[in-house]
């Protein structure tokens, strides 16, 4: 093989690291909130609607990914399931590359966005940044937090959404606060459900989490309450939002068999949470068909 070849097969395998990192099956989560709440709020496509949903669509999950994936070899290396689309398994080799590639590709987005914005955007741009650091960045570590690991994980998930409504001047409300405190109770939820299955390799790593200090079936029953106050949540809103509680059911149902499950066992609950992955895809195309119906009542 020649130099070009050799040269040529790295590039490929580290583009391919990057991407498993960024977790693809994930991009839509925070990329879609931000487009919503921005495009619900100014109702045209402009410039800074395609740029902030393409930041939130990769870089920005590059940057909390893969930045938790270099912080967490330790434990990653123990766990099963690291390696593929639920995560890379970074080899210390690529750790350097990778935190400098999310930096470098958030950069030029931040410097657009923050240009584009106002203060107060600014502010909720900053928290959004800040808890995607200190999630991982020894230092913080606030997902060896337990209950602060949850909270800073929905904050992942809901400051897109804020941000968006923050950059388009968007009123507040008090249904706009009930819907992002449900969508806020839902992020706690899918945390604590998704860290039942790393109970066994976190705590052979010495990572705390809500799990592995919960216990995995008290988290489990958590995860259930939280997303069932997600649901009575979003009754509050304005149609045809009420319709949205029926989504927490989905969520209940795939948590439901793994309510008992001990500690010992909790690697099960994979199968739970390889669902919940998939019913995000179909609880997001009806939000989405709720937003036009929304967006054309309101026009």
């Amino acid at each position: 093989m020649t130099a070009t070849a050799r040269a040529g097969a790295r590039d490929r395998g580290l583009a391919r690291d990057l991407l498993l990192a960024s977790r693809p099956l994930s991009w839509i989560n925070t990329a879609f909130p931000f487009a919503a709440a921005y495009l619900l709020t100014t109702r045209e496509v402009d410039a800074t609607l395609v740029i902030g949903t393409l930041f939130f669509l990769v870089p920005y999950n590059l940057a909390m990914y893969g930045i938790n994936d270099v912080f967490d070899y330790a434990s990653d290396a123990k766990n099963p399931r690291k390696g593929g689309v639920e995560g890379a398994l970074l080899t210390p080799a690529r750790h350097r590359t990778t935190v400098i590639a999310a930096i470098s590709l958030c950069l030029p987005f931040v410097v657009w966005l923050v240009a584009v914005g106002s203060p107060g955007s600014w502010l909720v741009l900053a928290i959004s940044l800040f808890a995607v650091a200190a999630y991982s960045v020894p230092g913080l570590r606030f997902k060896e937090v337990p209950f602060l690991d949850s909270v800073t994980s929905s904050v992942h998930f809901v400051s897109p959404a804020v941000y968006g409504l923050a950059l388009a001047g968007a009123p507040v409300t008090g249904q706009l606060v009930a819907l992002l405190a449900a969508f806020f109770a839902w992020g706690v939820a899918s945390h604590a459900f998704g860290a039942v299955q790393d109970v066994v390799p976190d705590r052979e790593g010495g990572i705390a989490s809500i799990a592995t200090v919960l216990g995995a079936r008290a988290t489990v029953r958590f995860a259930i309450g939280m997303w069932v106050l997600a649901g009575l949540l979003v009754l509050t809103t304005a149609w045809p939002g009420p319709l949205a509680a029926l989504l927490a059911a989905p969520y209940v149902a795939a948590a439901w068999p793994y309510r008992s499950v001990s500690d010992a066992d909790s690697g099960r609950a994979n199968g739970g949470w390889r669902k919940f992955l998939w019913i995000n895809y179909a609880c997001g195309f009806v939000v989405t068909m709720l937003l036009i119906w929304f967006a054309m009542l309101t026009a």
